[in-house]
């Protein structure tokens, strides 16, 4: 298999998965480094392929959420030991986290992509922060950040702002 194909391969496997797929996970399959897999994403994203890199892997853009979902932004602020309390708290009530946004003085808009969907993927995510000694994108701003959140319904989305906000983690004036 060539290098092209292989990408091709690659997009087949992403576009087949319904979670997202590590690149370690892909160089096995391909039995290739995971440097290797690691630039043959970066080609793909210059060539216009919708792949988000998650904290779990690598993931299609188009299959991050169901299109029955509502999306809705939200504004929350806290400090690093209530992280863990915020992920769980939009999971336990029906929400999963999209990304996180935030505005940095200098770079403007950063985001980063979560897709965070259960308390298992809080705890991946909270993990990995942990072992790589990683600062989560609201240490650059205060607390302050946005998140994109997927909901079942109208109702969830109430849960989770009605949780937050008492929680002290919606961000409001």
């Amino acid at each position: 298999m060539d290098a092209a194909q292989r990408r091709q391969a690659i997009l087949e496997l992403l576009k087949q998965s319904t979670q997202p797929v590590s690149a370690g996970t892909i160089a096995n399959r391909f039995q290739v480094s995971r440097q290797v897999i690691v630039g043959d994403v970066a080609l793909l994203r210059a060539g216009n392929s919708a792949i988000s890199a998650t904290p779990r892997g690598y993931i299609l853009a188009d299959g991050a959420m169901e299109s029955n979902q509502l999306t809705r932004t939200i504004a929350c602020r806290h400090s690093r030991e209530n992280l863990a309390e915020e992920l769980y708290t939009i999971v336990d009530n029906g929400c999963g986290l999209i990304d996180v946004i935030v505005e940095h003085a200098v770079y403007g808009q950063i985001s980063g992509q979560l897709h965070i969907f259960s308390r298992y993927d809080a705890d991946c995510f909270l993990e990995k922060l942990s072992k790589d000694h990683a600062s989560p994108l609201c240490d650059l701003t205060g607390g302050v950040h946005l998140h994109t959140i997927s909901c079942r319904s109208e109702e969830a989305y109430q849960r989770v702002l009605a949780a937050l906000k008492e929680k002290g983690i919606l961000f409001s004036k």
